[in-house]
């Protein structure tokens, strides 16, 4: 497969797949080759301003066509488990936009057929494979704010209030848990490399049932603390603070996509205090660093990244229906029969 051109297929060409398709242009040995959409008009719209020779209004004849390698599922939350599983089922590898699933009961399903098929499956958790998220974890790794104790974020924004949009459409698994709060939650999980022991959270459900404002607190062993409040109805500084008993690193707004962080030592009785600021920029979009991850894991075989294991997304998927549950919130769709029983 080395010296074979890496051919993807998309699912659901809309704002987050354009982000995908750009990046794709800077991965040596891959293209964008087909474009699925329930429009007609769209696969071909999208396809053509791509490049993508290939464009179908049935997600089956994505599945059944031999000629692509990976399938990369960028359509609303209620949509990822059935097409994953069908992807899966057909032999096609996956990667699939963030939340992989609505709750941990599908996410674990489509986990255990990944593994009996042999079939690669990731969540797109792009932000832990930017540039900069590379240097945060060399300073981590090497101590530079010696142990960590706590990790303060806010991710939030004033959306229009479109009730249709997928953000806060019920029917659609809209709110601001499965939107924004997927960042903080998988972020405290990568930094800390651990679950919370406990957590609290306050949230506001609008006129729709989704949440459209949380206030959460995570709470790991030894004291350690994760904050963060989430909004879809104001606009917060959304940066990420990581801060240690030696010092912080600030990761700028929008901490999801930063290309700058700061780590800050703090003076000690033989050392002087210590500020280096480091910036890296994107080679594209910032989709090319976790498709190359993905390329290289299903050209050797796997069935998960070693980088975004199947276990990660599991826990924090199991969080994010304990996190819900505590809100009351049930999306309309959801099997009520032990969708949130876990341990």
């Amino acid at each position: 497969m080395a010296n074979k051109i890496f051919r993807w297929g998309i699912i659901g060409p809309g704002r987050i797949a354009e982000q995908f398709a750009r990046g794709l242009t800077v991965i040596d040995g891959a293209c964008l080759y087909a474009v699925a959409s329930s429009s007609k008009q769209r696969a071909q719209t999208f396809a053509l301003d791509h490049g993508a020779p290939v464009s179908y209004d049935s997600y089956q004849a994505l599945y059944d066509d031999p000629n692509i390698d990976a399938v990369y599922i960028a359509t609303p939350h209620r949509f990822h488990f059935q097409q994953a599983r069908e992807c899966l089922l057909a032999g096609k590898p996956v990667l699939c936009e963030k939340p992989l699933t609505v709750n941990a009961t599908e996410a674990q399903e489509l986990i255990t057929l990944s593994k009996s098929t042999g079939v690669f499956l990731m969540e797109a958790m792009w932000t832990r494979y930017l540039p900069i998220y590379q240097q945060v974890k060399a300073w981590l790794d090497a101590g530079k704010i010696g142990s960590v104790t706590k990790v303060s974020s806010s991710f939030g924004f004033e959306f229009p209030r479109n009730y249709e949009d997928r953000v806060l459409n019920h029917e659609l698994a809209g709110g601001a848990l499965l939107d924004l709060g997927i960042y903080n939650l998988s972020l405290s999980q990568w930094i800390f490399a651990d679950q919370p022991t406990r957590f609290s959270i306050k949230g506001f459900l609008g006129g729709t049932h989704v949440d459209e404002h949380d206030e959460v607190l995570l709470s790991y062993s030894n004291g350690r603390t994760s904050d963060f409040v989430i909004s879809l109805n104001k606009q917060l500084r959304n940066n990420l603070t990581i801060i240690g008993s030696a010092g912080k690193i600030e990761i700028d707004a929008l901490f999801s996509d930063s290309k700058k962080a700061t780590l800050t030592i703090e003076k000690t009785s033989t050392t002087p205090k210590e500020v280096v600021c480091v910036t890296e920029e994107f080679r594209a979009t910032g989709f090319e660093y976790e498709t190359e991850e993905a390329v290289q894991c299903i050209q050797q075989g796997l069935t998960e990244s070693p980088r975004m294991p199947h276990k990660d997304t599991l826990a924090t998927m199991k969080l994010m229906d304990q996190l819900r549950n505590s809100i009351g919130l049930t999306y309309s769709f959801e099997q009520q029969e032990n969708i949130f029983a876990h341990e």
